[in-house]
């Protein structure tokens, strides 16, 4: 029994008195020495007789796992300390007027210490002090947008009468909307047919089939705000072609909506021969005067793509009769084609359905194409030459432009 003492007090000489040194705990040596000599165990093992053995395999697990305790208490003290003075270091170069972030975490301060090197670490550094004033930018952003939101909402309800009055606006709108519908669904029934010959597809670029088709949702925009609008017919339109996918491109939802007449027939299958005229610049044929009774057809392209006499060889194929609008007639033509664009006919055959007066109906044709109307005295049809040359021409072509004025228009202005 006196030799287990013995060993007993160098165990624990060998396992905790390093430790002791280590932390400054030498004076407390001697009471730990004291507490492992006389703890009950030791009581208990004296009390038993010397023929009974201790289990040495116990003891050895209970000194060791005391030992591990204390190595890991050491290790930690150690983690501890040394974030500490790692969140010290990052305060003093915080306060230097470095690039450190303001608040660090301690799994960041774990990362800054297993970096390699000092450029390393000023990097991260300078990475979580950028990550901190983005967040800092962000919330401040925030607050102001919801200050502006604050601010806005006491705006309106300060001011009631703009509510009142955008909802009254809104309402108006609504109700213009179901009146004009109104009036385009009567067309449907009672309304003089408008032709659009959709067979032009192939004849034109893609660039070209979608402002073909930008221009027909102008138009159709403008016949439906008509206090008589037409009872517009797609002719020739496939499913699936260019012009359908392009108009479901405009419309979207709306396109199953709008009330037209869409068909694969061509107009001569819906529409009798002799009440149809197809307007076109390239006919011989004047119109004179605007038939309530008559199906005109517009072909649906565009200027930039217009070979000389497509729609008419296409009308005289179909052995249909043609018109082309009367514009030498009331208008002193300056320069560029005879052709408008299709809200632009839109416009000029609805002002003619309504009033029947030609001069309000040719104010739709582009103000560069025209210097003005017949009627006009010489003085002022030569003030608006010159107006259109100087913006055209310059000073150096006025006199040329001159000269064909004169030749064109000098039996028109005889009679006058």
């Amino acid at each position: 029994m006196q030799a287990m003492n013995t060993l007993l007090k160098n165990f624990a000489k060998c396992s905790a008195f390093p430790f002791a040194v280590q932390h400054g705990m030498k004076k407390d040596l001697f009471p730990l020495r004291r507490t492992l000599i006389l703890s009950p165990c030791l009581k208990e093992a004296s009390s038993h007789s010397a023929s009974e053995k201790l289990d040495l395999d116990e003891w050895k697990k209970v000194m060791k796992s005391g030992v591990q305790e204390a190595s890991e208490g050491v290790s930690e003290h150690k983690e501890l300390s040394t974030v500490a003075a790692a969140r010290e270091a990052v305060e003093m170069w915080r306060l230097a007027g470095r690039s450190v972030p303001e608040n660090i975490s301690d799994d960041q301060l774990k990362t800054l210490m297993e970096c390699p090197s000092k450029a390393s670490k000023k990097k991260y550094l300078k990475f979580l002090y950028l990550k901190e004033l983005y967040k800092k930018n962000d919330k401040r952003k925030m607050e102001e947008k919801r200050e502006r939101r604050l601010q806005a909402q006491a705006e309106r309800e300060s001011k009631p009468d703009d509510v009142k009055r955008n909802s009254f606006i809104c309402s108006w709108a609504s109700a213009m909307d179901k009146a004009h519908n109104w009036r385009v669904a009567q067309s449907m029934i009672f309304g003089q047919p408008l032709v659009f010959d959709m067979s032009f597809e192939n004849d034109m670029s893609p660039r070209e089939v979608t402002n073909t088709v930008r221009q027909i949702v102008f138009s159709e925009s403008c016949n439906r705000k008509s206090m008589d609008p037409f009872h517009i017919h797609f002719c020739n339109f496939q499913d699936n072609s260019q012009y359908h996918r392009e108009f479901i491109k405009q419309y979207r939802e709306a396109w199953d909506k709008l009330l037209i007449t869409v068909t694969e027939q061509c107009y001569t299958e819906v529409f009798p021969k002799n009440k149809i005229i197809y307007l076109t610049a390239d006919s011989p044929k004047v119109m004179k005067t605007f038939e309530h009774d008559k199906v005109y057809i517009i072909g649906s392209m565009v200027d930039k793509s217009i070979k000389t006499g497509v729609s008419l060889a296409r009308a005289k194929r179909l052995g249909l009769e043609t018109a082309s609008l009367p514009l030498e007639k009331y208008l002193f033509w300056t320069s560029g084609a005879k052709n408008l664009t299709l809200d632009q006919m839109m416009h000029i055959l609805l002002t003619l359905k309504d009033t029947g007066d030609w001069r309000k109906a040719l104010e739709f044709v582009p103000k560069r194409k025209y210097c003005g109307f017949v009627g006009k005295s010489m003085t002022d049809l030569r003030k608006s030459l010159n107006v259109v040359n100087t913006l055209k021409l310059g000073k150096g072509g006025q006199e040329a432009q001159k000269r064909q004025f004169a030749k064109n228009y000098s039996k028109k202005l005889i009679h006058e």
